[in-house]
């Protein structure tokens, strides 16, 4: 109450207006926050990032003035959105080039590099990116788990090289949504604090998994609470944490043929299709030792690869920056968990200091990271 009564006291006698000069400009950020192009014309949706309310006088494409709608008033508060929508007759495969000019005089800009008609949320769509979903996710991870009568026929070794080849992979995935995650929280407007948005879904995707798996190991007679978690268990937190992380690269996919980068795009699906193919191995790596049934491999294989699809969904229909950055941060959290509970595991037989320098586990480490890093290359 007392804290309350100090920021009331602070809104009524407005210190800091005191100190503004009042022949100041006022301070106009807005930034253009998703584009659509569609037969009747150009749809914009713009955000305020500034601290005072701004007025949207003009418009103009390709330094002409044009006429436009907006989907409220022409003055936009802090943080608030407002759609334009411009009868501009754009041409498929051109560039054009748009301009918002407020009431004081200040130009915002934005191009537009390739213009392409903007996915429609119809059935059509849907299914279109279903497929993709399907092609870059389900279909990579699933063939990745047929390398289990494989893993299950080799000797102490060759697991211990599969674990470490396992941690190479997820090792990759984890600097690389970080890496994804860090550059997309940079193009947040400052108010959405990108940094710390990506910082917070990362532990509460860590915690989350964490408080998972000691609930799933206090449901297994086999594993007490305090220990590191079964094989079953263990592959299963994997695939959530890649299925995450898949949810991720849908996004990408989704949001670059809705901002008209289409062969971007083509280039994504191919890259990420082999950057998936291994993935499948690391989910069924930590249940070499046991016996499976199909129906279970199935289910580890859809956990990891179908948020693929709904990724895609999310960034082609309704792509959303501060989104993005929430989802990414989930997968950076969920791999950074699984990783931890595979070093648990690998510890519980020997110390991490003697078992990590053995060649097999050194090899399998190195090996994983450049293979990723190799598939990696085709989408970078």
């Amino acid at each position: 109450m007392l804290l309350a009564a100090v920021l009331l006291a602070i809104f009524k006698l407005g210190p800091s207006e005191l100190l503004r000069d009042p022949d100041a400009p006022p301070v106009e950020i807005m930034s253009v926050q998703r584009v659509l192009l569609k037969p009747e014309g150009i749809i914009l949706k713009v955000l305020n990032e500034s601290p005072d309310p701004v007025t949207i006088a003009q418009v103009t494409v390709d330094d002409a003035y044009w006429q436009f709608s907006v989907d409220g008033p022409l003055t936009v508060g802090r943080l608030r959105t407002a759609t334009l929508t411009i009868p501009y007759p754009w041409v498929t495969g051109e560039a054009h080039h748009i301009a918002i000019l407020t009431s004081t005089g200040t130009k915002f800009e934005h191009e537009i590099a390739v213009a392409l008609r903007s996915p429609e949320p119809d059935l059509r769509h849907l299914l279109l990116f279903a497929a993709i979903g399907v092609f870059v996710g389900v279909i990579p991870v699933a063939l990745g788990l047929l390398w289990f009568p494989v893993i299950r026929r080799m000797g102490r070794s060759g697991l211990d090289a599969v674990l470490a080849f396992t941690i190479g992979l997820l090792l990759f995935l984890l600097v690389d949504a970080a890496s994804e995650g860090l550059e997309s929280s940079a193009m947040l407007p400052g108010a959405f604090h990108g940094v710390a948005l990506l910082l917070a879904s990362a532990a509460t995707a860590y915690l989350a998994l964490e408080a998972l798996g000691r609930w799933l190991a206090r449901r297994r007679a086999d594993v007490r609470a305090s220990e590191a978690p079964s094989g079953w268990i263990l592959s299963l937190l994997i695939a959530i944490g890649i299925g995450l992380h898949n949810l991720g690269e849908g996004l990408a996919i989704g949001a670059a043929f809705t901002l008209g980068e289409a062969a971007f795009g083509t280039l994504l699906i191919i890259g990420f299709t082999l950057h998936n193919a291994t993935e499948g191995l690391a989910i069924i790596a930590p249940m070499a030792k046991e016996r499976p049934s199909v129906w279970t491999l199935v289910k580890l294989g859809l956990i990891g690869g179908v948020p693929t699809i709904a990724g895609a969904w999310i960034g082609g229909l309704v792509y959303s920056r501060p989104f993005t950055v929430f989802f990414l941060g989930l997968g950076v959290g969920a791999i950074a968990q699984v990783v931890v509970l595979i070093l648990r595991q690998m510890a519980r037989e020997q110390p991490l200091s003697e078992r990590l320098v053995h060649a097999p586990v050194l090899l399998g480490l190195l090996g994983g990271f450049a293979v990723m890093y190799l598939t990696g290359v085709l989408v970078g």
